[in-house]
């Protein structure tokens, strides 16, 4: 099983069953997935994203399978930013380091689990009636500074706690590069990278790993060409692959519901771009997720 470094657990759930999640885990285990990061999106859903995956944990009937995901699932923490935490970002930041705290002292199995502060950052893709509701007119001058905040508020917090931060960059570059500059923490992943070469360049000069998902194999044939520069261009120590289950499901599953055991198709469709054995991209970016998150080989 490859790596997975963005998948959303808890709706895969809540869009089907706990036994759909248990069946997902188990197969994961099965093909013996190296490493998989659970993301955060709000300031108090840690605890019970945890909680649901370890319902699920536990009713795999093969304790072997059991053990291997306990050493494999990790989590982030952290603020999407949706509008009512952009306006409550003073409250909710202080909700996340709560939550960051009682998981750490939790009894939970992944209680040493908590491996990078995020997602977090910027999104000006306008959609109203997506699930993001992400509406123009909602961003006064106030709500794009506190978007600003919101994310360098984050930053530090990954600063102080010494760990990865998991970036959300849509239709907002430049935002995304002034608070990097401004927090002067770049240490993580550019999450579903979805920018040009010129733009990839100047996140890998600053530090981060691009992280490429589903939607690159949506890729339309005139662009075909720059994509494949772009990531031939990314060097191959700063390269991940996700899934952000359960959306952005690759083809051929597009138009369904995304999950971890999907990431094969993302997989086969980057290392042909860039001319790599499936196997070897897989090491790849095994080593990779070693590298950025510090974990024992």
């Amino acid at each position: 099983m490859f790596s997975d470094t963005h998948f959303h657990f808890h709706h895969l759930v809540e869009n089907n069953s706990q036994e759909f999640g248990t069946e997902i885990l188990e197969q994961m285990a099965k093909n013996r997935i190296y490493f998989g990061l659970d993301i955060g999106t709000k300031c108090s859903d840690l605890i019970e994203r945890a909680q649901i995956l370890e319902g699920c944990l536990e009713e795999i009937p093969d304790v072997n399978l059991q053990s291997k995901l306990k050493k494999s699932i990790f989590f982030s923490a952290g603020i999407w930013p949706d509008s009512d935490s952009i306006k409550e970002r003073e409250a909710c930041m202080e909700e996340l380091r709560d939550s960051i705290e009682e998981f750490k002292e939790s009894s939970s199995c992944f209680s040493s689990h908590l491996v990078a502060i995020g997602e977090g950052g910027i999104d000006h893709h306008w959609n109203p009636s997506g699930p993001d509701g992400r509406n123009e007119s909602d961003f006064d001058k106030e709500m794009f500074f506190g978007e600003k905040e919101l994310f360098e508020m984050q930053l530090e917090l990954a600063k102080e706690l010494d760990l990865p931060f998991i970036v959300h960059s849509r239709d907002g570059f430049e935002d995304t590069v002034d608070v990097l500059r401004s927090a002067n923490y770049n240490r993580g992943i550019i999450h579903c990278f979805s920018y040009g070469l010129s733009e990839a360049k100047i996140f890998l000069d600053l530090g981060w790993y691009l992280a490429f998902g589903g939607a690159t194999t949506y890729t339309k044939k005139a662009k075909m060409d720059e994509f494949i520069q772009l990531l031939q261009y990314v060097p191959k120590d700063r390269i991940l692959l996700e899934t952000d289950s359960p959306y952005l499901a690759p083809v051929p599953m597009r138009g369904s519901e995304n999950n971890p055991l999907f990431i094969k198709y993302t997989y086969e469709f980057i290392s042909e771009k860039i001319g790599l054995s499936v196997d070897k991209l897989n090491k790849i970016v095994d080593d990779n997720c070693s590298e950025l998150f510090g974990l024992k080989k």
